[in-house]
């Protein structure tokens, strides 16, 4: 009978692998976005710090590299689902 069942739900079992493969690539992506988008933030700094921006050069861009930010953590925080509510 195992047998059988195996061969039921093999394809059940190749759509989950497939959704966590898909699970697995988009928070690598969002992984990457956010180290770059860190490494951006960091020689944004180091530019501000030698001269080769402005100040205000520094806040536009930094700003955008913070909304980045944010809408990454809101897109990990999203793709982890809502918090699990414990009883109280």
């Amino acid at each position: 009978m195992l047998i059988i069942d195996d061969i039921i739900m093999a394809p059940v079992h190749g759509i989950f692998w497939v959704f966590k493969k898909i699970h697995e690539s988009v928070n690598a992506e969002l992984e990457n976005r956010q180290t770059r988008t860190r490494a951006e933030l960091s020689e944004l700094y180091m530019q501000l710090e030698t001269g080769k921006i402005t100040e205000e050069e520094f806040d536009a861009r930094e700003k955008q590299l913070l909304d980045r930010l944010d809408q990454i953590k809101a897109l990990r925080e999203r793709q982890a689902g809502p918090p699990s509510q414990e009883g109280g």
